[in-house]
C-alpha cells in the first residue's frame, strides 16, 4: 500500500498533462496541452505552468484556448476559460473544491489538491469539452 500522497503542485500539474495528452475518451482527444512552461516554479499565488487549447475546426482550424492551469507549492489551479457551468457541476460533483472567480469575462476555478484528484478534474474536462462541442455542434 502506497503511504505517500502527493501534493506537490508542479507533479501535479504534470500528472494532469499527463491524463490529458494520454487519454483520447470522452472528448479528450480534441484537446492538447499548450504553451507549456517547462521551467515554472510553484508559488503561493500560483504561476501559469500550461494552457489546454481545443482544435476541433470549430474556430477556422484555430486552437482555442479552454483552460489555464497554474502550480501552488500544494496544489494545482484550473482556470476554465469556456464551458463553466459544466465545469462547475462536473467538479462538485467528483468532490473537488471549485469557486467562481469574478472577471470580465470570469472564469471557474478547479483545485486539484492530490495526485489522486487528478482523474477527477480530467472528468472536469470532459463535462466541460462536452458542454462547448455541443454547443458548436448546435449552432451549425
Amino acid at each position: 500500500m502506497v503511504d505517500e500522497r502527493i501534493t506537490d503542485g508542479r507533479r501535479i500539474a504534470e500528472l494532469l498533462a499527463s491524463e490529458l495528452e494520454g487519454r483520447e475518451d470522452g472528448g479528450l482527444d480534441r484537446i492538447a496541452v499548450t504553451n507549456a512552461d517547462r521551467d515554472v516554479e510553484p508559488t503561493a499565488d500560483g504561476e501559469r505552468a500550461y494552457d489546454v487549447a481545443r482544435a476541433d475546426g470549430t474556430a477556422n482550424g484555430n486552437e482555442a484556448r479552454l483552460a489555464r492551469v497554474f502550480v501552488h507549492d500544494d496544489r494545482a489551479r484550473v482556470e476554465f476559460d469556456d464551458g463553466q457551468d459544466a465545469a462547475v457541476d462536473a467538479a462538485a460533483d467528483a468532490g473537488l473544491r471549485v469557486r467562481p472567480k469574478a472577471t470580465s469575462p470570469p472564469k471557474t476555478l478547479v483545485f486539484v489538491e492530490s495526485g489522486a484528484e487528478v482523474k477527477r478534474a480530467t472528468d472536469a474536462f470532459q463535462a466541460v469539452i462536452g458542454a462547448v462541442v455541443g454547443d458548436d455542434q448546435d449552432r451549425r
